[in-house]
């Protein structure tokens, strides 16, 4: 893909006008890198679009004279697909409408650039609840939380992004509008078009708005922590709590012992959530619609799985500070490892049944590779996908062990496979994964996305980097 030419440059800036671009070296930095550091990019212009239309008119300049695009939300991607290297940065953070709120239809649709914080408060305003969660939702946007299908903490029950979207507006690589915004639950009139851009990382079209589903509030909410011998013993408690509560689990979160020691060291106004040090820890949340049900089945849930010697130890949160100190320490987990120095990030799935077999090989498959390799582990352990990091031993040279990623992640990847699991459950690929993608998708799935891709963007302009 070529460089901007100057005369694209200004017809993209005159096109705009003041406001809808920036070329200030300051203004742009901190859109340039992510959060891990790893990718910092560079980018002749971003562009600031206000409306549909900018972006349209924006994307239909780059499509004529050749011109990469970068789609950014709120920048918070952790496989640098984000990230431009050279292509134009078209950011979406100015499309800030919530277009409306339909309570009867439990839908509610609102541009990209809203935050995932702000679409919850704004269901919750209208007696609803939109319940994907996850830490970054303060400044991850709606329209990247698409384009990445994320997952966050409640997928258990309500599933990824995708089972939560009924209709999305974009606009397609050669500038044309897709008015797919609807609040049908039922749409049976050929291939579902939105599916396509949901999760396809900006290489398909730019997300503009979407029309997201919304949920009733719980009335009863209860929250605990308890300890655990092994994750083993997590699975089986799982499936008690499913069958327990008739679907009535929202959060079912494993944390290893070192994480936690992670997080008491290193982050603020932290402290052990049980009286014990158990090897393994679970955030559980259970919901109802029926006011203090869900607080009975904590419970009995409990109870029961001490009884059976499940669980060691556990704590019920009496009250929202407590619940939120327990949501703290498990979702501070990612930034307690950064002090420990440098490690390799999986964010993996394999089925629910197989997450304690998995833990088990690929530790020991790691500890083989590089002896002293800590292995903090955690994740949403409900749908599978494991949060698989491997930190630099203490004392030990972190660039000699930052140079073994690559064949580290490989022997990690590798016994994913086996289980038939997935070497990327909510990041997505972007630019790190990728090219590592091929050795496990089959071939006749990569022809089969580069012939979507070529058919939607036969100019390859959307985030050329990303997917195949």
């Amino acid at each position: 893909m070529s460089t901007p030419s100057p005369t694209a440059v200004e017809t993209l800036k005159s096109t705009l006008g003041p406001g809808g671009w920036t070329q200030d070296a300051s203004e742009i930095a901190p859109w340039l890198t992510e959060w891990r550091n790893k990718w910092q990019g560079h980018t002749p212009l971003m562009l600031t679009p206000r409306t549909t239309a900018e972006v349209a008119a924006a994307v239909t300049i780059c499509s004529e004279h050749g011109i990469a695009v970068v789609p950014q939300g709120g920048d918070t991607g952790l496989v640098g697909g984000q990230i431009p290297y050279g292509e134009v940065l078209l950011s979406t953070r100015k499309l800030r409408a919530v277009r409306d709120v339909t309570p009867l239809d439990d839908a509610m649709t609102v541009e990209a650039g809203v935050t995932l914080l702000e679409a919850q408060q704004h269901a919750t305003a209208a007696g609803r609840m939109f319940p994907l969660s996850l830490a970054a939702e303060g400044s991850a946007t709606i329209g990247g939380v698409i384009s990445t299908n994320a997952g966050g903490t409640a997928v258990i029950r309500y599933g990824v992004m995708r089972d939560l979207v009924l209709g999305i507006e974009a606009v397609m690589p050669d500038g044309q509008v897709f008015n797919g915004l609807k609040r049908l639950r039922k749409d049976n009139t050929g291939y579902d078009l939105k599916q396509l851009l949901i999760g396809a990382e900006g290489t398909l079209g730019i997300v503009t708005a979407a029309t997201l589903k919304l949920f009733p509030i719980m009335r009863s909410r209860a929250t605990a922590m308890v300890g655990l011998d092994s994750a083993h013993a997590a699975i089986e408690l799982l499936a008690r709590a499913k069958a327990e509560t008739g679907g009535g689990v929202e959060a079912f979160e494993l944390m290893k012992r070192i994480g936690m020691e992670f997080v008491l060291k290193h982050i603020p106004d932290t402290r052990e959530p049980l009286d014990t040090t158990p090897p393994w820890y679970v955030l559980i949340e259970l919901v109802s619609g029926e006011p203090g049900a869900a607080e009975a089945g904590l419970e009995r849930l409990l109870a029961d799985a001490f009884e059976a010697g499940l669980i060691n130890d556990a704590a019920i949160a009496q009250n929202q500070t407590q619940r939120a100190d327990f949501w703290k320490v498990r979702e501070e987990q990612s930034a307690a490892q950064r002090p420990e120095g440098g490690g390799w990030k999986h964010d993996v799935s394999v089925p629910v049944s197989r997450i304690a077999d998995f833990l088990d090989e690929a530790t020991a498959a790691v500890e083989r590779f590089h002896p002293g390799a800590r292995v903090g582990a955690f994740g949403h352990v409900g749908d599978g996908n494991m949060h698989y990091d491997v930190l630099c031993p203490p004392g030990a040279d972190l660039k000699a062990f930052l140079a073994r990623w690559e064949e580290g992640s490989q022997i990690v990847h590798d016994v994913v496979a086996r289980y038939d699991g997935s070497i990327s459950a909510e990041h997505g690929l972007g630019r790190l994964k990728t090219d590592e993608a091929r050795r496990y998708k089959s071939p006749l799935e990569i022809a089969t996305m580069r012939a979507v891709r070529q058919a939607i963007d036969p100019k390859r302009i959307m985030n050329p980097a990303v997917l195949f």
